[in-house]
């Protein structure tokens, strides 16, 4: 189960390696075409998105700069510049921006040293972003955003020595944050540290019960821990949730296998079956079945 689990860390992190323009750029273009046909043009940000979105980065730039040389204390089309210059491979005057955009927001923001780490993401230059995103921990101590990001990018390019301190200093900052557990909770995993693992995720589910991913979390604990009996628990609780929910039915069905209740994991498998569950692990559990019960 941790290829799941590793997925839904992934899906939950904006950004990535390979974008090069903000995010919601298809809201911006909505918007912004809204406003073209009632004759208004659109406000810098959306306009500096949709240049962005065409490729035609460097006119955005120059739009955010022209508008920003009249109101340079507007902190949105500040932040939006920093990553745009990130994006054009130009990390010294991201980091120029958000100097300045420092000196518009409250006294430890780590608001401005994330973006710069986003800029730098945009650049591929993973290293100075991590940096970027430690700055911000250390400029607000009280706030998690700096750490969490940190942790979170660590994990996404598979660096999970380097995202475990992060995550847990994001934790200990915001406990009641439950998708820092469950990122945790993954890269723990990953590191084979299964008891911390399984304490991240009960943290997790202590911080909020409907966050369902660190059950998931949990029964792939005990699955790797050869607890069919705890994994098919915690199967059952998301299934509660999320009754034709595919993924916890696999599980419940291999839990039911290991612990030889072969009736009971045939009927759960047609269940999935129904309900669309990939047909690659269907076919597979049904292989376990008819070699551990030969005789059905």
């Amino acid at each position: 189960m941790m290829g799941r689990e590793r997925q839904l860390l992934l899906a939950r992190q904006s950004g990535g390696r390979k974008r090069c323009i903000p995010a919601k750029l298809a809201s911006a273009a909505v918007c912004a075409a809204s406003l073209t046909a009632c004759g208004l043009g659109p406000p810098p940000v959306e306009r500096a998105t949709l240049l962005a979105e065409r490729g035609r980065t460097q006119e955005a730039i120059e739009t955010l700069e022209q508008y920003l040389d009249e109101h340079p204390e507007d902190v949105e089309e500040r932040r939006l510049l920093i990553r745009l210059h990130g994006s054009a491979g130009r990390g010294d005057l991201a980091a120029q921006q958000a100097d300045r955009l420092a000196g518009l927001l409250p006294p430890h923001s780590p608001v401005p040293w994330v973006e710069l780490g986003a800029a730098f993401e945009l650049s591929h230059r993973y290293d100075e972003a991590l940096s970027a995103y430690d700055r911000a921990a250390s400029e607000a101590p009280a706030d998690a955003l700096g750490a969490k990001r940190g942790g979170m990018r660590a994990a996404r390019w598979g660096e999970l020595e380097l995202a475990e301190p992060r995550l847990r200093d994001a934790a200990r900052r915001d406990p009641a944050d439950a998708e820092t557990w469950h990122a945790l909770g993954v890269v723990l995993v990953g590191l084979g540290n299964l008891d911390a693992a399984r304490q991240a995720y009960s943290a997790g589910i202590a911080a909020d019960s409907h966050a369902l991913e660190n059950r998931l979390g949990l029964a792939t604990v005990a699955l790797r821990l050869n607890e069919p009996r705890a994994a098919l628990e915690q199967y059952e609780l998301l299934l509660e949730a999320r009754p034709k929910f595919t993924d916890a039915l696999l599980g419940k069905s291999w839990c039911l296998i290991l612990m030889e209740e072969y009736g009971s994991a045939e009927a759960v498998l047609l269940e999935a079956e129904r309900l669309g569950a990939d047909r690659e692990s269907i076919e597979r559990q049904r292989g376990a079945l008819a070699a551990r019960a030969p005789q059905r």
